[in-house]
């Protein structure tokens, strides 16, 4: 004779369903959840987009001090609030992945990893971006124009007085 805490209760039916995890989706749930998030992602992304040109706009007009007709400054420095903003939301959306994958959803999390990637490669590129408008580009040598030598001389007279 067996214990009863040994054996568990119920058809095998049941026991397969009491061994699989409560939050795991069922149908088509996943793939809509899927899309759910893409999609608030998106606008998400939209309205942070246009918080950064609202933004940038309102940065160029101080930087002219309110003029209309003052022409933009020739370096207004490196504007990094784009990277981070985008970082931040990457990041974002990596920890909602995690959770997704770890809990069973895969097809949600796995699209959430896509989007992460793509997120850090937007990361990657405004970066680079932005460090590359940072860095001074080489000095151009300077262009003197000596005055023309007026002693009458060939170019070689000219040349070692100085004129």
């Amino acid at each position: 004779m067996t214990h009863s805490e040994s054996r568990l209760p119920g058809r095998p039916d049941e026991r397969a369903s009491a061994a699989r995890s409560p939050s795991a989706p069922g149908g088509c749930a996943d793939p809509l959840v899927a899309v759910v998030l893409v999609v608030a992602e998106a606008a998400a992304g939209a309205l942070l987009a246009i918080w950064l040109m609202v933004r940038g706009l309102a940065r160029s007009h101080e930087a002219t001090g309110g003029k209309v007709s003052t022409p933009p400054p020739a370096d207004p420095g490196v504007d990094w609030t784009p990277v981070v903003v985008i970082a931040v939301l990457a990041l974002l959306v990596a920890c909602v992945a995690t959770e997704l994958l770890r809990s069973g959803w895969y097809w949600s999390g796995g699209t959430q990893v896509v989007v992460a990637v793509a997120l850090g490669v937007m990361v990657l590129a405004t970066a680079v971006e932005e460090s590359v408008r940072e860095a001074p580009g080489p000095t151009p040598a300077p262009t003197y124009s000596s005055p023309p030598c007026l002693s009458g001389g060939d170019s070689d007279e000219c040349a070692r007085s100085g004129r």
